[in-house]
């Protein structure tokens, strides 16, 4: 029996490329002059990218830049290029093969503006933390800035801003579903997800000659095509309300000349043999082979203007998600054909380890001098071991970007990397930051069978239970710190990437091994609500979990000797979310002595479930009619005010419109004073108090942003003259967004932390998440 567990290639088993012999460069080359030093004539492949270039694996550049240089190209980077014209573009002249562009690490439109559409006025991937640096909607820009450069090269785009705009998405800034990045941007083609696989085969097959005509069928990529390909069965997904009795449908694309029957020509090329049509009511009525089936979606004309068509567009997209049996997608864009491909084959713990182990020079471009990248000083003394997430929780676009089969590093490589942090980073004092990724936690843990694994269409591993074929043993990651912190030289090794404590749970001796040696007095989890009707819509676990984890962690500091607290994350306005949720949060926060520190509220971030919650008021995880379910969503700005408002309950400037809340639902026996009083009466506000006040006209929407962030921009001048004169420039808190980006973690919503009323903050800066989803 052939198995349904899908593989590919070695990603180091093709040839070599004849450039090979140039060697490995210290920097990949910025400008011509390196090129010369290089002895260059040309760069066979040149990445365009919003950051500055780090060389650096958890920067997206440095990593595809390090790995085509592997396979034999020579590799130019042109970094935060000026976009006002083409000029910057040709700075490296005219590649061989193609350009490679992407908006950088993080979303452009995340980068730039704040959860209330404020300009941020500093970019963490940016030396000196200078904002501006990049534009907005990057990848368009950048692409058809290249095309104006050289019309006749190809170019390829990819990246985190990239692969969640693959098909037609919706826009929080624009408030519109735009069109597939691929049209917009006039790019030949997309790379999806870690694109490992599929920048080596695209690079390969250019440099043997073959045109991107003829690469419209490679894992984890997307092109544009005038029809659907040949000899496919195709699954009509266009509708919500089909009829009771369905019957097979004539398919559009299939032309029988006159005076021909069906059978005749049967062995024909499969480009022009005719496409069969069923209806998405009838497709499990037989068995179909995966490699020759596609979904079509609701066309981008129809998701535009019909918020329900969205919804569902949104769920079959992520029930076509796993790698071993998703079919490739459809999506009629005008008279042009948006075709995604199924997703890249995860990367096998050798490829990892290549991967993660080439000889990064780990710190910036010479160029940058003693300029700061506040980006990189987040994530200098830190290892990803990981990637994936199988927690698919609706408000992250993790699993959207880097897939929900977990890939693993094996201990030997990421030792390793602790031994070259050592000896290449400067400033290195025996303390590493953070042993993770997108979770600390899910390191080797995967489906206990391969067969099970891959027929599974499950949105969630852990929700809403963690299902038993999972396996959940944290050994390999317990062994893992207990060898890390053997090592000489190497005192502290903190575990700074979210911890998923339903599955820590389960293993009690990896929670005691992190609670004892690897917790520096705070912990941060994100149970993100309290109410089991919000947390549905979240695909949560329930509070239960979270006071089982809890009682684990007292139990265990207190065995060590050591005073250290939870500091939990919350999410206000999240699709579903009534007010009375919000109230009961705030009840269940007063109750534990939690008062929060940061609140932000969610923001839709492209291609999340929750997003789709948001534009259509539907719930995906659901089949989605025009019947189903309606989901109450804060929109406005009143709406979001008070539901964020909710979680700074003991802040006096949210006093006045929490109380009109409370009385106008009926519970103004919560305004006054003791312990079972939300907010205090008039009587205790203070002199002047703050009004808050409504939107401007046309704002669309936005709590006001209360983050404690720093303003990077307004010390630049300072820290460049500082530079300049030899002096260490002063050390600015980077919001934790820039470590979560620069780890390709992505965090699509903004949440609350909290600390425990009168305990000491914790002094880390905020994680941000990526804000409004690119």
């Amino acid at each position: 029996m052939t198995s349904k567990h899908k593989t590919a290639p070695d990603l180091f088993s093709y040839p070599l490329y004849w450039a090979e012999c140039f060697g490995t460069a210290p920097f990949l080359p910025t400008t011509r002059e390196e090129m010369d030093l290089l002895g260059w004539d040309s760069c066979d492949v040149i990445i365009v990218t919003g950051d500055a270039y780090v060389d650096h694996p958890s920067f997206g550049m440095a990593v595809m830049g390090r790995l085509l240089e592997a396979q034999g190209y020579r590799v130019g980077i042109i970094d935060q290029p000026d976009w006002r014209n083409a000029k910057d573009f040709k700075r490296l002249g005219k590649p061989n093969l193609y350009f490679g562009v992407t908006a950088g690490n993080m979303d452009s439109m995340i980068n730039r503006y704040t959860a209330d559409l404020k300009v941020r006025n500093d970019d963490a991937y940016t030396p000196y933390g200078e904002g501006g640096k990049r534009p907005d909607r990057a990848v368009i820009v950048y692409s058809q800035r290249c095309k104006e450069a050289f019309n006749d090269v190809p170019v390829m785009i990819g990246g985190i801003e990239a692969s969640l705009r693959r098909i037609a998405q919706y826009d929080y800034w624009s408030n519109e579903v735009r069109r597939s990045v691929l049209i917009d941007s006039t790019a030949d083609i997309l790379l999806y997800g870690n694109a490992e696989r599929a920048i080596v085969e695209v690079t390969h097959a250019l440099a043997a000659g073959k045109t991107m005509d003829d690469l419209l069928t490679i894992r984890g990529t997307t092109v544009i095509r005038d029809t659907p390909p040949g000899g496919y069965t195709e699954i009509d997904s266009t509708r919500v309300d089909w009829p009771g009795k369905v019957d097979q449908i004539y398919s559009p694309y299939e032309y029988i000349p006159e005076g021909k029957c069906q059978t005749e020509g049967q062995d024909a090329d499969s480009d022009v043999m005719p496409i069969r049509v069923i209806p998405a009511p009838l497709k499990g009525k037989e068995k179909l082979d995966a490699d020759k089936t596609y979904v079509r979606l609701p066309s981008f004309e129809k998701v535009n203007k019909d918020p329900v068509l969205y919804a569902h567009a949104s769920r079959v997209l992520h029930l076509e998600s796993n790698p071993h049996n998703a079919r490739a997608l459809i999506q009629k864009h005008g008279k042009k054909e948006i075709w995604v491909n199924p997703p890249p084959i995860p990367l096998e713990t050798e490829e990892m380890d290549a991967v993660f182990g080439f000889n990064y020079a780990r710190v910036p471009h010479p160029k940058y001098g003693k300029a700061r990248i506040p980006a990189y000083d987040m994530i200098r003394f830190s290892i990803n071991i990981m990637r994936g997430c199988f927690g698919g929780c609706t408000f992250c676009s993790i699993t959207e970007h880097e897939g929900r089969i977990i890939q693993s590093r094996s201990h030997e490589s990421i030792l390793k990397e602790i031994e070259e942090i050592k000896t290449k980073v400067t400033g290195f004092t025996g303390a590493i930051s953070d042993l993770g990724g997108p979770t600390s936690n899910m390191y080797m843990l995967n489906c206990k069978d391969d067969e099970i694994q891959a027929s599974c269409r499950k949105l969630s591993c852990v929700y809403p239970g963690i299902c038993t074929n999972l396996n959940t043993d944290h050994s390999p990651t317990t062994q893992l710190y207990r060898k890390a912190r053997a090592i000489e030289g190497v005192h502290t090794i903190s575990i700074a990437s979210g911890l998923r404590y339903d599955l820590a749970v389960e293993d009690p001796e990896y929670v005691r091994e992190l609670v004892t040696h690897h917790v520096g007095g705070y912990l941060k989890i994100a149970p993100e609500h309290s109410e089991m009707g919000t947390l549905s819509k979240m695909m949560k676990p329930g509070m239960g979990t979270y006071d089982n984890f809890k009682r684990m962690f007292d139990k265990f500091s207190k065995e060590a000797g050591k005073k250290q607290y939870l500091i939990p994350y919350f999410i206000a306005a999240h699709p579903g979310c009534e007010d009375e949720d919000m109230l009961n949060l705030a009840l269940w926060l007063k109750k534990n002595d939690f008062r929060p520190d940061q609140v932000q509220t969610f923001y839709p971030s492209p291609m999340s479930l929750a997003t789709a919650m948001y534009h259509s008021d539907k719930n995906p995880l659901k089949q989605v009619t025009y019947k189903s379910e309606k989901l109450y969503t804060a929109k406005d700005y009143d709406q979001r005010r008070v539901q964020k408002g909710f979680l700074r309950y003991h802040d006096p400037k949210n006093w006045p419109a929490l109380r009109q809340t409370l009385r106008d639902m009926g519970r103004a026996d919560l305004i006054g004073e003791g312990a079972n009083k939300l907010v205090p009466d008039e009587s205790k506000d203070p002199v002047g108090q703050y009004r808050n006040q409504k939107a401007k006209p046309g704002q669309q929407t936005g709590a006001s942003h209360s983050s404690n962030r720093p303003t990077m921009a307004k010390n630049a001048a300072a820290a460049k003259a500082a530079a300049k004169a030899g002096k260490k420039p002063a050390q600015t808190s980077v919001k934790k967004a820039a470590a979560a980006a620069a780890n390709n973690k992505p965090k699509p919503t903004v949440k609350a932390s909290v600390r425990p009323t009168g305990k000491p903050s914790a002094k880390k800066p905020r994680q941000v998440s990526k804000k409004r989803g690119a």
